[in-house]
């Protein structure tokens, strides 16, 4: 029986969810592969965008990627936004609402949406406006479902863009006390 490997990682702002490319465009991109020397055939369950940060799961197991990819496994995000969210917002997001895929109208999921004190996160390269181009707030905003840049896409259609975006959790697994870069093993 073979023993697979399992990490979490808190990937940094600035890097591509995967460890290489074959696209001569890609060059210039940073990937996960500089941050460790991870065991051979891992891979990155699910993604985070390029601007995106936080908790990524690695796995040398196909099946274990995709029990949490396709098993309505909570993905827990918290979202700086572009003004003050109010609860008539939150409403709106936990509901489900229309967003655009890949020029289809896709229809959310319900899910868990509050608003949230600033949360503490490590320090980010991200280069994010201050508070003389307007206040911001934060959100905490968990889906069982993954679709390409959705909780950005959710809190835009509310009128809220996302300014900084972390995943804090997946299913049990959290950050924690993890800065970005930083990888740990860990049991599935």
């Amino acid at each position: 029986m073979t023993q697979h490997l399992h990490f979490k990682i808190y990937k940094p702002y600035g890097y591509v969810s995967q460890f290489m490319t074959n696209d001569r465009h890609a060059k210039n991109k940073k990937f996960l592969g500089l941050l460790s020397d991870f065991p051979k055939g891992i891979m990155a369950i699910g993604r985070l965008d390029e601007t995106s940060e936080g908790l990524l799961l690695l796995t040398t197991d196909g099946a274990y990627s995709y029990h949490i990819n396709n098993s309505n496994v909570e993905k827990e995000y918290y979202a700086q936004v572009d003004g003050v969210i109010t609860e008539k917002e939150i409403e709106i997001l936990s509901k489900g609402l229309p967003i655009s895929i890949n020029g289809s109208i896709y229809n959310t999921k319900p899910c868990k949406a509050a608003i949230i004190k600033t949360p503490v996160l490590p320090p980010t390269r991200q280069r994010i406006r201050d508070d003389r181009h307007g206040p911001t707030s934060w959100v905490s905003i968990t889906v069982t479902e993954g679709k390409f840049r959705q909780v950005r896409k959710m809190t835009a259609a509310v009128g809220f863009p996302t300014l900084r975006l972390a995943r804090v959790r997946i299913g049990d697994f959290t950050i924690e006390d993890m800065q970005p870069g930083d990888s740990r093993s860990i049991k599935n």
